[in-house]
């Protein structure tokens, strides 16, 4: 018998404890989500998204999702542009917290 993720509808297999898709927990033969951390190595998409918002120039946000070239590129543009670059971290902040940038580097999905 097929199981599916309750939450992103993906086949699952009985062995695995999280989606492969959305990183949701599985619990035992019923495959509910937990209540509890949806994936250990999940990034939180709140700090995240602060981070773009208030650090973005800097690029504080890229670092911690783990985007180290990016991260570095937007400190270069922020120092050329005298500081009209931090636009660019200002927006990928709004984007994060609207859900239109939902993984880390190594493509696992933010946790809300």
């Amino acid at each position: 018998m097929a199981k599916f993720c309750p939450k992103c509808g993906t086949q699952v297999e009985d062995t695995q404890t999280f989606c492969p898709s959305c990183g949701a927990q599985l619990n035992g033969a019923t495959n509910t989500i937990s209540n509890g951390p949806v994936n250990p190595e999940a990034k939180s998409k709140m700090a995240a998204g602060l981070l773009g918002l208030f650090l973005g120039a800097w690029g504080v946000h890229n670092f911690y999702l783990g985007n180290t070239s990016r991260g570095v590129i937007q400190i270069v543009v922020t120092i050329l542009t005298c500081g009209f670059g931090g636009l660019w971290g200002f927006i990928e902040g709004i984007m994060i917290l609207a859900g239109s940038i939902n993984t880390d580097a190594n493509g696992v999905p933010l946790q809300d």
